[in-house]
């Protein structure tokens, strides 16, 4: 049996083993970085947050930060269960933009359900899901009115792919729009393409403000209910993205020590 796993979009580091806790978008955001952007229509929007997204994506590559991914299985019919898989990973990019996912330390373990190759596409890449200009191509985008996302004034659009290539893995779900900053503070959603045998949770992603100006991923949170045939499985993934540093050189240095492994 497998399971694909949620990861991002998203980066503070919290107490998971104490209860997950969301941050609030609201954060670190500077007076003056709130102006208001009047009428406009959801083409003009998707055109200025598609573009905020590039540049976020394109600061977004000049920092390194660590990734925490604590995933549990919990009951579903009151057996108990301790099963938790812990992996802590540091994160950089390449100078061609690639994410470069560099494990650290690993723990625990699952029995219920197994770690797929989908699974770690997933938690590395999609979670901390950013819509550039050049990926608003491959989705389709609806306008769905105002909601608040915490104390924010948000555009919420629903997103979903065109088409859906063989191998690849794409988001659906709805992305909240900042009213005033036209930048995204939340997704909500799901990776997609599922089969009976290869489910994805849905995920919350929040985003905060980082160095007064880069709305970065911060947090992801799943918790649902997945039924496969003749089982169902309730998984838990809590994934914070923390101490983010900006680097300039283009050489880095990576850690030389070998991933620790605890036992289970």
């Amino acid at each position: 049996m497998r399971i694909a796993f949620v990861l991002a979009a998203a980066i503070v580091l919290i107490n998971v083993q104490s209860g997950a806790q969301t941050p609030s978008p609201t954060e670190a955001r500077p007076e003056s970085q709130a102006v208001g952007k009047g009428d406009q229509t959801p083409e003009q929007i998707i055109e200025q947050f598609a573009q905020k997204e590039s540049e976020f994506y394109e600061a977004w590559m000049q920092y390194m930060y660590t990734q925490t991914a604590v995933i549990k299985v919990l009951s579903v019919d009151g057996a108990p269960k301790n099963e938790t898989l812990r992996i802590i990973s540091e994160v950089v990019f390449n100078d061609d933009g690639t994410r470069e996912v560099n494990t650290i330390r690993r723990s625990g373990g699952l029995r219920s359900v197994g770690f797929t190759d989908e699974d770690r596409e997933v938690l590395e890449n999609l979670h901390p899901f950013a819509l550039t200009a050049k990926e608003i191509p491959l989705y389709k985008l609806k306008y769905e009115g105002k909601e608040k996302a915490d104390e924010l004034n948000c555009h919420v659009f629903s997103v979903k792919p065109k088409k859906i290539q063989k191998g690849k893995m794409y988001f659906e779900g709805k992305i909240y729009v900042d009213d005033q900053d036209l930048q995204i503070v939340k997704t909500v959603g799901k990776a997609v393409p599922q089969t009976s045998q290869n489910q994805f949770p849905e995920f919350e992603t929040i985003r905060q403000m980082i160095d007064d100006k880069y709305w970065f991923p911060v947090w992801t949170h799943a918790d649902s209910r997945l039924n496969f045939p003749g089982q169902t499985v309730r998984i838990e993934e809590t994934i914070t993205y923390d101490d983010y540093k900006m680097f300039r050189a283009k050489a880095r240095i990576l850690p030389s020590s070998p991933t620790a492994v605890e036992p289970e």
